[in-house]
């Protein structure tokens, strides 16, 4: 079975300039992986029809105290697979 990060880090390589194997449970979208903006929503679009969900990415550009919005920890793999399966089991909920 294909966990949520399988899936994620899949769809980052497959609508960005990343490889599958330079993407971590601990890679951040921008800093680490150097996602842009563009790069970003794409990922996001993409996501949100493979999970059959819908990501609120203006949450993901939030300023954070002491932080830039852009270092948002929910942009930590780890963090973002698991508010997709948040996401996910919550629809299925509904």
């Amino acid at each position: 079975m294909t966990t949520t990060f399988d899936r994620v880090a899949g769809i980052i390589a497959e609508w960005s300039d990343v490889e599958r194997d330079e993407i971590r449970e601990e890679s951040h979208l921008v800093e680490d992986l150097k996602l842009d903006s563009v790069d970003l929503f794409d990922v996001v679009f993409a996501l949100e029809r493979e999970f059959d969900i819908e990501l609120p990415i203006e949450d993901f550009g939030e300023q954070r105290e002491g932080q830039e919005a852009i270092q948002a920890p929910e942009l930590l793999m780890n963090a973002f697979c698991a508010r997709i399966d948040r996401l996910v089991a919550q629809k299925a909920e509904a």
